[in-house]
C-alpha cells in the first residue's frame, strides 16, 4: 500500500514491491502470481481499515450511513484506490465482511432477492464512484478547472442554462457526498418493505406502486 500511496499503481510491480522488502522477485511468485494480484490485496487492505461493529445498531440506516462515510474516508485516504475498486473484483476476506455487513443491514430492512442486491450495489457505487471522481479532480489545484468549467458553462448559458447558474463556490465534494449519501437512504427507507420507528420497534410499509 505504501507504494502505491507514494507513485500509484502505474509504479507498482513485482520488482519493485521486492526490492523494498530485499528479497529475490522469484521469492514473491510463492505468494502473488501477477501484478493483478498485488493490486486486488491492496484494495482488500484498504477495507480492511473500515471499522467492522461486532454488532448491528438499531436502525439499518444508521449501520449502512456510517459504513458509507468509512468507506469514503479510507478510499480518501489512498487517492488510487477508488479508481481500483471501481473496476477490480472485490472478492478480498475484508472487503467481503463489509459487504456482508452492509448485506446484513440491508436485509433487517426487508429487502430480499434482485432488491436486495441492488440496494447494496447502489450504497457502494454512490462512495467508489464518487471518491473516483474527487480524487481525479485533487492531482492538483482544482480551483482553476473549477473556474474555466463555470466560464464555459456560462459563455454557453443558452444551452446548459441550469447548470450556468450554479456557482464555482457549490462542488464542495464534502457537503455534496453527505447530501447524495442522505438521498439515497433517504429512497431505500422509503422502498424498504419493514420500516423501523424511533423507539426501534419495526412494521410492514405499504406497497408503493
Amino acid at each position: 500500500m505504501s507504494q502505491l500511496d507514494h507513485g500509484g499503481p502505474a509504479g507498482l510491480n513485482l520488482r519493485s514491491i521486492a526490492a523494498a522488502l530485499d528479497v529475490h522477485p522469484t521469492t514473491l511468485y510463492w505468494h502473488v502470481s501477477a501484478r493483478d494480484d498485488l493490486l486486488d490485496f491492496a484494495v482488500d487492505a484498504v477495507f480492511a481499515e473500515l471499522p467492522l461493529p461486532t454488532r448491528p445498531a438499531d436502525d439499518w440506516i444508521e449501520d449502512v450511513r456510517a459504513f458509507m462515510h468509512n468507506l469514503r474516508a479510507a478510499l480518501l485516504a489512498h487517492p488510487w484506490s477508488g479508481a481500483l475498486a471501481s473496476s477490480r473484483p472485490l472478492l478480498g476476506p475484508e472487503a467481503l465482511a463489509r459487504s456482508e455487513f452492509v448485506y446484513a443491514a440491508l436485509a433487517r430492512a426487508g429487502f430480499t432477492g434482485d432488491e436486495l442486491t441492488a440496494s447494496a450495489a447502489a450504497v457502494s457505487n454512490l462512495v467508489i464512484g464518487s471518491v473516483a471522481a474527487e480524487t481525479s479532480w485533487q492531482h492538483g489545484d482544482e480551483s482553476p478547472a473549477r473556474r474555466a468549467v463555470h466560464e464555459h458553462l456560462r459563455a454557453n448559458a443558452e444551452t446548459y442554462p441550469a447548470m450556468a447558474e450554479l456557482s464555482t463556490e457549490s462542488g464542495h465534494w464534502g457537503a455534496q457526498f453527505s447530501y447524495s449519501a442522505d438521498l439515497l437512504l433517504a429512497g431505500l427507507a422509503q422502498k424498504a418493505p419493514i420500516n423501523v420507528t424511533s423507539h426501534g420497534a419495526t412494521t410492514q410499509a405499504p406497497q408503493i406502486m
